[in-house]
């Protein structure tokens, strides 16, 4: 797999797992849906039921911006086996030119969202670096 195939795992995996650092330096990672949109991958916080609106994943961007996606791909043949991994820093939308364009993306790659579009604050990861690994190396 070289850089290209990697980011092309990378936009069409259907799910991924958020990692940001809480204020205490602890990790925090989330499972989260999320698009492509030019060189960032966004998600957005959606309307699915959530303890509060205060999530812990916003309140550690606020206080350290640095993040991670990471999509991966198991398989009981470990050749098959594959990971991509963005990291960079972390901005929130609420309003704007990408928040905008992350909810179209968001609403384009699921289903689920075309009746119900996030309607809340968009995270964007942007493409500082990009590691990935497969099974065939």
């Amino acid at each position: 797999m070289d850089r290209a195939e990697a980011l092309i795992r990378l936009a069409q995996a259907r799910s991924g797992h958020l990692g940001t650092v809480r204020p205490d330096g602890r990790p925090h990672v989330v499972v989260v849906t999320f698009a492509a949109v030019g060189e960032d991958v966004v998600t957005a916080i959606d309307h699915k039921p959530k303890r509060s609106e205060r999530l812990q994943r916003l309140v550690n961007i606020e206080s350290n911006r640095w993040a991670s996606l990471l999509v991966d791909h198991y398989d009981e043949d470990w050749h098959r086996l594959w990971w991509v991994r963005l990291d960079g820093p972390a901005s929130i939308h609420h309003t704007g030119e990408l928040w905008s364009d992350a909810v179209d993306a968001l609403v384009a790659k699921y289903a689920q969202y075309q009746d119900q579009p996030p309607g809340g604050p968009v995270i964007a990861v942007a493409q500082d670096r990009v590691t990935w690994w497969d099974g065939t190396r």
